[in-house]
């Protein structure tokens, strides 16, 4: 069985995306500062703990690439989650930013 419907939209004000249940809860969310005009770096993550392992945040890392597409804008994964995701799917590479690292941060490998 799959996980929630849900349906990824941009919240400018708040500088994130959401991962939305039909009945508008906010499942997850992808935290973004914009870099100019034409990046978008992607700072944290995070599922509610009661939908975790249902594929919200799976179904939030394609929103991010979408929403790059769609916008054509460039990523910056600097947030495990959405780096760890980009690595697994080479057809998300199109959307990173020139000189965007998909290896781990130094600091989370020493841990």
């Amino acid at each position: 069985m799959g996980g929630p419907n849900v349906t990824i939209s941009d919240n400018p004000d708040q500088s994130r995306l959401e991962a939305l249940l039909d009945d508008g809860t906010v499942a997850g969310v992808a935290d973004y500062n914009k870099r100019g005009s034409s990046t978008y770096s992607f700072t944290h993550t995070e599922v509610d703990d009661e939908l975790e392992g249902q594929g919200v945040g799976s179904r939030l890392m394609r929103g991010v690439v979408e929403f790059a597409r769609d916008n054509d804008v460039k990523v910056l994964p600097n947030c495990e989650f959405l780096r760890s995701y980009m690595r697994k799917h080479e057809d998300t590479h199109d959307v990173l930013a020139k000189g965007a690292d998909l290896d781990e941060d130094p600091e989370e490998r020493a841990s």
